[in-house]
């Protein structure tokens, strides 16, 4: 896809959207005033988002790296955010420059920087598709022409699930998405969760719906069945942080609410 695909009205600069807002949160440029204020609105509620963003993003740097170094070279990556180097094809590819990631997302303004998904190796295959995680089966079809599904992939879904409220089922969405998928293959998730703060999260809630996103924090109780019928990586469902820290690390902070995972289909 091309940005000539959706036209500039296509992007309502009205009203907040989460990808604008995550971007602002990580310092970008990509975000419009609307975004920037419920940005802060959100961050005068929970001053620490610009770190749990952070932590995010380096947990999917850990989480793609770790992967890569096991031999997986085919990655889904729904739910992408708008570019920010290093972005996930950078991370894998700098290990196997032959490994093939389809990316996707719901927001046109990432449709408009896709061509910086699309700058990999030589090498390697990296695409990018316009579509929303609550309508997956369109996602597969596309990935199918970039990646081989007799061979392991793995699903990335970072911060994206929750975005997906009970009505549209996010559990059926990733074990339908992971029953498509090849023995060997992975799956890696982080989700914001409501225990470490309660008393905010229908507030930030809210915010979101502004807009036209719903922000449904979800407890480890409510993280841990997304991952039924997996086997997980150690050290198994865990705040960010604490997922196979490195020194390189520059977010540390033990109360990111954030809970992440990494597991194998056998």
């Amino acid at each position: 896809m091309t940005d000539s695909d959706f036209a500039a009205d296509e992007i309502d600069t009205s009203t907040p959207h989460s990808a604008r807002m995550y971007d602002y949160f990580l310092g970008g440029k990509d975000h419009y005033a609307a975004d920037r204020k419920a940005a802060e609105d959100i961050r005068r509620l929970f001053p620490q988002v610009s770190s749990a963003a952070w932590a995010n993003r380096e947990f999917m740097h850990r989480a793609s790296a770790f992967l890569a170094h096991k031999g997986i070279d085919q990655f889904l990556d729904i739910g992408t955010g708008i570019p920010t180097q290093p972005n996930l094809h950078q991370v894998v590819q700098g290990i196997s420059p032959t490994a093939r990631v389809v990316y996707a997302d719901n927001d046109p303004i990432v449709l408009r920087h896709a061509q910086a998904l699309l700058r990999g190796t030589p090498q390697g295959i990296t695409a990018y598709v316009h579509g929303d995680l609550r309508k997956f089966e369109d996602i597969l079809n596309f990935a199918r022409e970039y990646l081989d599904f007799r061979r392991p992939v793995a699903l990335s879904i970072v911060s994206a699930l929750q975005f997906v409220s009970e009505p549209h089922n996010p559990y059926r969405i990733v074990s339908s998405i992971m029953s498509l998928l090849p023995p060997g293959s992975y799956l890696v998730l982080s989700h914001v969760t409501w225990e470490f703060e309660p008393e905010i999260w229908d507030r930030i809630d809210a915010i979101y719906r502004r807009g036209k996103d719903t922000m449904r924090a979800r407890s480890r109780a409510e993280f841990v069945p997304f991952f039924d019928g997996l086997e997980l990586c150690a050290p198994g469902i865990t705040v960010a942080t604490h997922w196979r820290p490195t020194p390189q690390m520059r977010i540390r902070d033990e109360r990111v609410p954030l809970y992440v995972g990494v597991a194998l289909k056998r």
